[in-house]
């Protein structure tokens, strides 16, 4: 239900990942949902946010130089199953990240199953920021990850 999930950036280049989950995978941890996307969308829904609340976090030039420079990393989400020890062990290798709580859904893979839990998050007056999910077969479950604004009420909503 509610998990920790790690936010991290890496450099935009060929072997990045395959260091951090060569890292990750010595250490017995296990990567149970991933999600790349460029930093540079990142920084531009950032920018975009900010500006809705007035809050600009930089001018327009210095977004143009932001955006221009974060084309260079991608943003990295991943859930795995030893938070605490991925926690530790990136520390302890110097990458940056962040953790956010979300709401981790194993469900049936079926037709509608989306619009049902999404259509729970809306008549909550839930928003969710971002959702991330996989199936391999049709007779297997999916895992879908969300992050809503409200993590509290969301969570309520799945007990």
């Amino acid at each position: 239900m509610v998990r920790t999930e790690i936010s991290l950036f890496l450099k935009n280049i060929p072997g990045e990942l395959g260091k951090l989950s060569s890292l990750l995978s010595k250490e017995g941890i296990n990567i149970d949902a991933l999600m790349i996307q460029d930093a540079s969308n990142y920084v531009k829904e950032l920018f975009q946010a900010r500006g809705k609340s007035l809050k600009r976090i930089a001018s327009v030039a210095s977004y143009d130089s932001m955006r221009k420079d974060s084309a260079d990393f991608a943003l990295i989400r991943l859930l795995v199953d030893q938070t605490d020890k991925a926690m530790d062990i990136l520390s302890k290798n110097d990458y940056l990240f962040d953790i956010m709580p979300v709401i981790a859904l194993e469900l049936e893979n079926r037709p509608g199953i989306l619009a049902e839990i999404t259509t729970k998050f809306g008549k909550e007056g839930i928003n969710i920021n971002y959702v991330y999910g996989s199936v391999l077969s049709r007779d297997e479950k999916c895992l879908f990850i969300f992050c809503p604004e409200h993590i509290e009420t969301a969570a309520k909503i799945f007990n």
